[in-house]
């Protein structure tokens, strides 16, 4: 091969090919190296090919070129859509975007308007602890408000998504717990955009007189109606207190003397847990008509200072004469501390209902309590077991 090359040819040729065999070597070796190194984490992947998934919480959003406010529109997605999620950045400004693929379209859309699948399941498995647990009330919101994967406010990793106000849902059960310490405990769970600044007061601002509160929050455990398109793709969650307002049938409401509704059930209707759900089809509910409830009350008066403190105080069972249109007092028990769920079920070819009473030692039993129809057709309640008296402080 060296054959009419001079000796400075050869020495020449000779130089380079040990220049590339030790070039080859060493990208051979470098590649061997990042491949360990990554080993453990991907498989020899790049994370930029490691996928996961994610649901659009929007109602309705588009996959952009870029991230530059002048990007042109791909494809629009709406609330409930999956998207594979490629990438994610950070802009100048401070927002955060994710690079997405769905139906064939990469592109470019605001991490808010998407749910990672890792929340998304969590939030389903939340929704499994209660999948036997009946409605025991439902209610709506008052303002656009945070769906959170635990009842806790002093940051925001567990938000799942934000609410419109107006959204109606059901509750399976509720909690109190410490109020967060800080100066900014605001009266609404709004959390800011990636970002923003949060609200504090001015320099020169009076300060308005403190008033006493309670140093514990209402929470309530809700679980949101399967629709098309859907509220949330996320199937339960925990909602602050303050943002809603009680749904109480419009059959009952106003037969309120003192106390307030917290929990309620239908006694007359052919199925069993008879509350109305927000999950069914609002024609077909049983809200539409008047008939007999048993009622779960709660005084205002009842101390709130503590986080363990009971979700009732006493039952009320109306009745309802069909003939006369109008609704009358069938039971109301002493003052009880009691605890939910309440249950509505069919034993031996009659109706019982269920809850839970807390004892003075603190132990908690269950206590049920039959209903049936007297010879003039009125519905009577009987105890099947020991209410326990509430001692008054």
């Amino acid at each position: 091969m060296f054959r009419g090359m001079t000796f400075g040819e050869q020495t020449f040729l000779l130089r380079l090919k040990v220049f590339r065999r030790r070039q080859s070597s060493m990208n051979g070796a470098a590649w061997l190296l990042l491949c360990v190194t990554a080993v453990g984490v991907s498989g020899c992947e790049t994370f930029a090919k490691k996928e996961s998934t994610g649901a659009v919480t929007a109602r309705r959003a588009q996959i952009r070129s870029s991230t530059a406010v002048v990007a042109a529109d791909l494809l629009a997605v709406e609330r409930g859509d999956m998207v594979d999620i490629l990438e994610a950045t950070t802009t100048e400004n401070g927002e955060q975007w994710l690079r997405v693929r769905a139906d064939d379209t990469e592109g470019w859309i605001e991490s808010r308007n998407i749910m990672s699948e890792e929340l998304l399941d969590r939030s389903r498995r939340l929704a499994s602890e209660d999948e036997n647990t009946p409605t025991q009330a439902t209610g709506q919101l008052r303002a656009n408000t945070n769906l959170r994967l635990s009842p806790d406010r002093n940051a925001d990793d567990n938000i799942l998504m934000k609410l419109d106000a107006g959204v109606e849902f059901d509750i399976v059960g509720w909690k109190y717990v410490p109020k967060p310490r800080t100066s900014e405990a605001a009266e609404s769970d709004d959390a800011p955009k990636p970002g923003a600044a949060r609200r504090g007061g001015r320099r020169g601002d009076i300060e308005a007189p403190k008033v006493p509160e309670d140093s514990n929050e209402l929470w309530y455990k809700v679980r949101l109606p399967l629709a098309t398109p859907p509220i949330s793709p996320a199937p339960a969650g925990w909602i602050f207190g303050k943002q809603v307002e009680l749904t109480v049938p419009s059959d009952i409401i106003f037969y309120r003397t003192g106390r307030e509704f917290v929990a309620w059930q239908r006694l007359d209707n052919d199925g069993v847990n008879g509350v109305p759900s927000v999950s069914k089809n609002k024609e077909t509910t049983s809200d539409t008509q008047p008939g007999s409830w048993v009622i779960l009350e709660k005084s205002s008066s009842s101390d709130s200072t503590t986080a363990d403190q009971v979700d009732f105080d006493r039952i009320y069972v109306l009745g309802y004469d069909k003939n006369k249109q109008e609704h009358y007092t069938a039971y109301r028990s002493p003052d009880v501390r009691g605890r939910l769920p309440l249950r509505v079920e069919e034993r031996n070819g009659g109706k019982i209902f269920t809850v839970r009473f807390i004892k003075d030692d603190g132990q908690e039993h269950e206590a049920a309590f039959k209903v049936f129809r007297n010879e003039r057709g009125s519905l009577k309640i009987e105890s099947i077991s020991v209410i326990p008296k509430n001692k008054k402080k």
